[in-house]
């Protein structure tokens, strides 16, 4: 069987460097707001080229506490409209909506998978405040045309950056930097996955650094004094030292995911098979790090089932869009013809880090032998 995603093979692959971080922890007996932390958040703060990095215990509570910041100090309030894809990950939405903002949801781009920037313009309202730009499936959605529409109609944007760790705009530029602030995932899944739930905030922005620190622990910058009616969310000691040992790879792990990609891109020859884009994106492309490498097909679950039985697993992301949930019942009748096709019609094939040769093979093989 080629999983879909082999955890316990990545994690092993970076034995005994990650027992050795646990014991370090274990050891010290300290294990929240403690060394580690301090340190995971100085280096990725560095590598993502932002000046301050604020560890949080998931993606979702990343994204819910800049909001939440921004509200504080007095740059949103309730009501406030922020510019979202519609077919994001439904954590997107709840960020928004936990915060009493309202979500203006924008069709994606068919071909990027990532919001469609020429529509932008046509949902900005007086109660616009912000644009939050996901990242999905591991690829940048930046552009020069973005930056000056926010500019000129005096927006922040917002990144969620929790599937794209590493991706590039350009030489110096990563995503997590490009923006007033971006929300980050450390889910075991993601390319920079801890043993466990963990985010990450950064941001250039001083105030709002402050701010989201303090809310992320209670609403305290000082024990027991409680400047805002916070939250319990802080990445723990054991987390960052995983994930201090994980960094140093992640440029190569991401460069690994663009061979695999670049191999299917180039093999995948069934007619019936929408490839990510238009055209091969070449293995040097670094504004894409390939978190999920996403196929459509008209009948997916029968493609689905095909692999299945051919020893390849596969996922849906997403089987549903964000305003076909139930939890959003009141946006049912809304209709985003191009969110619904993506969602209706795609497939996440296997990669990661630790496929080899012949992994990418059998499926490039089994996706040309697959006919309806």
């Amino acid at each position: 069987m080629i999983k879909f995603l082999d955890i316990k093979k990545i994690t092993a692959s970076f034995e005994p460097e990650i027992t050795k971080a646990i014991k370090r922890v274990v050891d010290k007996g300290w294990f929240l707001l403690g060394d580690e932390l301090k340190l995971f958040e100085e280096e990725y703060a560095s590598y993502i080229g932002s000046a301050h990095c604020i560890g949080v215990a998931n993606g979702l509570d990343a994204l819910r506490l800049i909001l939440k910041a921004y509200m504080e100090l007095g740059v949103m309030k309730e009501g406030d409209e922020i510019i979202v894809p519609a077919n994001t990950f439904i954590a997107s939405m709840l960020a928004i909506t936990d915060n009493r903002l309202k979500p203006v949801m924008v069709e994606p781009d068919i071909h990027t998978y990532n919001l469609d920037i020429s529509l932008l313009e046509e949902q900005i309202s007086p109660r616009t405040k912000a644009i939050m730009v996901v990242h999905l499936y591991g690829r940048a959605c930046w552009s020069a045309e973005l930056e000056e529409i926010a500019a000129k109609h005096q927006l922040l944007l917002i990144e969620d950056n929790a599937q794209a760790a590493g991706a590039m705009i350009g030489d110096q530029r990563r995503t997590g930097s490009l923006g007033n602030a971006a929300g980050h995932s450390f889910y075991p899944g993601k390319n920079l996955g801890a043993l466990g739930d963990g985010g990450a905030v950064t941001t250039n922005n001083d105030d709002l650094a402050r701010v989201v620190r303090a809310l992320a622990n209670y609403g305290s910058s000082k024990k027991y004094v409680h400047e805002y009616r916070g939250l319990n969310s802080r990445l723990d000691e054991i987390q960052a030292a995983v994930l201090r040992v994980k960094l140093p790879r992640l440029d190569a792990d991401n460069q690994h995911r663009r061979d695999a990609a670049t191999y299917y891109l180039d093999h995948i020859k069934n007619i019936d098979i929408t490839l990510p884009d238009k055209k091969p994106l070449k293995a040097d492309r670094r504004d894409h790090v390939w978190h999920l490498f996403v196929v459509r097909h008209q009948q997916r679950e029968q493609l689905q089932k095909f692999l299945t039985g051919e020893g390849i697993q596969t996922l849906i992301h997403y089987p549903i869009p964000p305003h076909r949930q139930h939890s959003y019942s009141v946006w049912n009748h809304l209709d985003f013809p191009v969110t619904e096709h993506i969602h209706n019609t795609v497939l996440s094939l296997p990669i990661s880090p630790v496929m080899n040769n012949d992994d990418l093979r059998q499926v490039v093989e089994s996706i040309n032998h697959y006919a309806d």
